[in-house]
């Protein structure tokens, strides 16, 4: 396992110390923790910027539908005659 260390505020080593203490976890577990959460949030935001610049290219080269057909489609679902995915 790796290992590195961490420089902080002293404000912030504080509340460190005390979420810790109410835990009843180390330091070091909330710190991963904290970290595992913030690197997901990361990947997904850039998940939806790929898929944005992909929905644009999409937009750009024409490959559309229109609302209204959209909504017609939504309208089949669930129902004997439920129309196939739109494309």
């Amino acid at each position: 396992m790796g290992m590195t260390s961490v420089r902080m505020p002293d404000e912030l080593m504080t509340q460190l110390e005390q979420a810790a203490e109410k835990l009843r976890r180390s330091k070091g577990w909330i710190i991963n923790d904290a970290l595992k959460e913030y690197l997901a949030r990361e990947q997904r935001k850039a998940k939806m910027l790929e898929e944005t610049y992909e929905a644009l290219a999409d937009i750009k080269a024409g490959r559309v539908s229109d609302g209204n057909e959209i909504l017609d489609w939504l309208d089949t679902w669930g129902t004997e005659s439920e129309k196939p995915l739109l494309k």
